[in-house]
């Protein structure tokens, strides 16, 4: 059968190959303690899957494209009370089924195949930047990452500016969990208008962060850009924030014009969240005190992991913000392997880009017994294992 060439030349999500050798794992009757996908195991908040059930109608029919208009009030009230920032709900916000597609499809958007528009993403960094851009015929422009994690204006060559037709960042960052400041967004911003680039920002992890480290909560692009957000687009989350990973909900907020242009190709594929799902995100979006108890324990648990790394004499770097935790191990494909014997589950840097190879990435969502157990056992694993000389180069 032929294949369209992007799609063959793709192979496995990278994530998808680390979670069947846990799987393998799992069959051979041995214990597991994954970390390595972003999947909570706390409940969602039961009055979000109140409103689902009530939200369920008698008879079925076809979602919009554009959302319920109540659904957009009730994330525009969320960006009001989070950001500070006043949006239009007809204009300015379109609900997605989740984040993943929507980042995705964007670049189908606004890319014109072939003509040499470049699309700017982080290393490492979600996969889903890189596949979109490959799809929609873009060319890419990997900024590889380090140090601190944080991609600023400075780190796209001049050259890649000249051709950039969009330019995605993620603060917090996935997967180290860095943060970008108010005034390194600015400059991103600034950046992008004046060379007539549109900045994507996926803020999925906007509500997961430490609050004594950010009492106001991480910066957002909605906060740096002009009052019509022009030029800009974030991507929001229900994932994370409210336990919902099952229900594929999101939003993109930001341009106007932009928008308008998500909606039309959404139209065109019929993409729009179930209106059960969105009377589910009107309750999710509407609270948030259940937001910043989720986020308390995400932090408990970064405190009970990080713990047995620093014992061991490991670097956590970033990791202050988001669901992540990142570490800097050497050899990414030689430590996980060495924790996957030990019955724990870790993502190796590198399935991420080029600029996370040497870290692993934990993902916060066993519960807080597990954890605990789980840092007794990395204790075990890293003390008294020796990192093989040499290093792997495939998964």
């Amino acid at each position: 059968m032929k294949l369209n060439p992007v799609l063959a030349s793709q192979g496995s999500y990278p994530i998808a190959i680390v979670r069947e050798r846990a799987a393998e794992r799992e069959r051979a009757g041995l214990p597991v303690i994954d970390f390595s996908i972003g999947d909570p195991r706390e409940p969602t908040p039961q009055f979000i899957v109140d409103a689902l059930i009530a939200s369920v109608p008698a008879i079925s029919q076809y979602p919009t494209a554009p959302g319920r208009s109540d659904l957009r009030e009730a994330i525009a009230g969320y960006v009001s009370r989070r950001f500070g920032v006043s949006v239009d709900p007809s204009t300015q916000i379109i609900p997605t089924s989740g984040s993943k597609e929507a980042i995705f499809s964007t670049a189908l958007a606004f890319v014109e195949a072939g003509a040499g528009d470049g699309v700017v993403y982080p290393s490492p960094g979600y996969p889903v930047y890189e596949r979109g851009a490959m799809f929609a015929g873009a060319d890419l422009n990997r900024i590889v990452l380090d140090g601190d994690f944080i991609m600023r204006a400075d780190d796209i060559p001049v050259d890649v500016w000249d051709n950039a037709r969009l330019v995605w960042t993620c603060t917090p960052h996935n997967p180290s969990g860095a943060v970008a400041s108010f005034d390194e967004l600015s400059a991103l911003y600034s950046r992008c208008r004046a060379n007539d680039a549109l900045l994507l920002s996926d803020e999925c992890y906007a509500d997961i962060y430490e609050a004594d480290e950010y009492p106001g909560g991480p910066a957002s692009v909605l906060q740096v850009a002009d009052e019509g957000i022009n030029g800009a687009l974030v991507y929001l989350s229900l994932s994370k924030r409210s336990g919902m990973t099952g229900y594929r909900s999101g939003a993109i907020v930001g341009d106007a014009a932009a928008i308008a242009a998500l909606k039309s190709l959404r139209s065109t594929t019929g993409t729009a969240s179930p209106d059960f799902i969105q009377g589910a995100a009107i309750a999710a979006w509407s609270d948030d005190g259940h937001a910043g108890d989720r986020s308390a324990v995400f932090t408990a648990k970064r405190r009970i992991l990080e713990s047995a790394f620093i014992d061991a004499g490991m670097e956590i770097v970033a990791s202050t913000a988001g669901l992540y935790l990142w570490v800097r191990v050497g050899d990414d494909l030689a430590v996980s392997d060495m924790l996957l014997e030990h019955g724990i589950v870790v993502s190796p840097g590198r399935i991420f880009g080029s600029g996370g190879k040497g870290y692993i990435r934990l993902a916060l969502v066993p519960t807080l017994d597990a954890c605990t157990a789980a840092a007794d056992a990395l204790r075990d694993a890293l003390v008294t294992s020796t990192q093989p000389h040499g290093e792997r180069e495939n998964l």
